[in-house]
């Protein structure tokens, strides 16, 4: 199991840190697999900066079908409590 820490645009925080959105889709230039943890940090893409926010969830189920372009995956996730 590794820990990734990743940039989190704030429209996206926001949905993970209400429930509304259950998974993430990304480039896998890491080696994500199930199981691992994300570090999501709110990054603010205007000012080009973090904000103080962050949260943690679990890799759940990975996909890297479904039409997806080479070398991309959507991985299913749940928070940490």
């Amino acid at each position: 199991m590794k820990i990734h820490d990743l940039k989190c645009w704030p429209r996206y925080f926001e949905a993970i840190v209400h429930g509304k959105k259950t998974f993430e889709v990304r480039y896998n230039d890491r080696g994500y697999r199930i199981g691992d943890e994300l570090i999501l940090r709110e990054y603010d893409i205007n000012k080009k900066e973090y904000t103080r926010r962050q949260t943690r969830v679990r890799v759940t189920d990975m996909f890297n079908d479904f039409g997806l372009l080479s070398g991309w995956v959507v991985m299913s996730i749940e928070p940490l409590l």
